[in-house]
């Protein structure tokens, strides 16, 4: 008996101290060397790549934002402030109606299929409502309006493919050279900014292939429309 409560109380106390080690090492040493390592060599990164603009952060740079007016009464959706660079279009998003204490967005895709709403492998002038034609041939004609401006036309032909349609998580925070380029005119002319300059910036903050063949150049749109911010005000 006594044999049996001492053994059992040698196996007890061995687990207890193997529990203490191994909560030491894993939840505070390992934690804390991980975190030393991350601050040390990817501090950027491993605090979210944030941007900070006028001393505040303003947001990261790998998730976009979207750059609206104000809500007006019986909207449903705010128009877009033409006055900055747009963004890809948001299509998959939703809101968070489980837990409504936190205003949450949720990122998704919109699930619609290449060919949905499509005829003959083409979209109809006049596609079902809802579908991913309907949704890209609204969204070209948006574009299309909202970026023609005097001497300035705007033709379908010139509307990148991005421009219309959203990535997989709708959080891409970064738009093709070309779409950046088709906004130009417009931005231009909404700041009072000569164009010039304003495609300076654009080529300035083109970022080329990852590793020199990984992915397709971009250029990240809210560090973009800081740059157009700053170009206006000094003016």
């Amino acid at each position: 008996m006594n044999n049996s409560v001492t053994n059992t109380a040698r196996l007890l106390g061995a687990a207890l101290r193997a529990l203490l080690v191994l909560t030491l090492v894993t939840g505070v040493l390992y934690p804390l060397a991980v975190t030393g390592v991350a601050q040390g060599l990817f501090h950027e990164k491993a605090n979210g790549s944030e941007i900070e603009a006028d001393g505040r952060v303003v947001g990261s740079s790998l998730i976009g934002q979207q750059y609206d007016l104000p809500l007006k009464k019986g909207q449903d959706t705010p128009d877009r402030d033409l006055k900055w660079f747009q963004g890809r279009p948001a299509g998959g998003l939703g809101g968070n109606s489980v837990n409504t204490r936190y205003k949450l967005i949720l990122s998704g895709a919109t699930n619609l299929a290449a060919d949905s709403g499509a005829v003959n492998g083409t979209c109809p002038a006049e596609p079902e409502a809802g579908t991913l034609c309907a949704r890209v041939l609204a969204a070209k004609a948006a574009v299309v309006k909202d970026n023609s401006v005097r001497g300035y036309t705007v033709k379908p032909s010139d509307v990148p493919a991005d421009a219309v349609t959203s990535s997989g998580s709708g959080l891409d925070p970064a738009i093709s050279p070309a779409y950046a380029a088709l906004q130009v005119h417009r931005v231009a002319a909404r700041n009072g900014l000569p164009v010039a300059e304003v495609q300076k910036l654009v080529e300035d903050h083109t970022q080329g292939r990852a590793l020199g063949f990984i992915g397709e150049p971009r250029v990240n749109v809210l560090e973009l429309n800081i740059a157009v911010k700053e170009l206006a005000a000094r003016r």
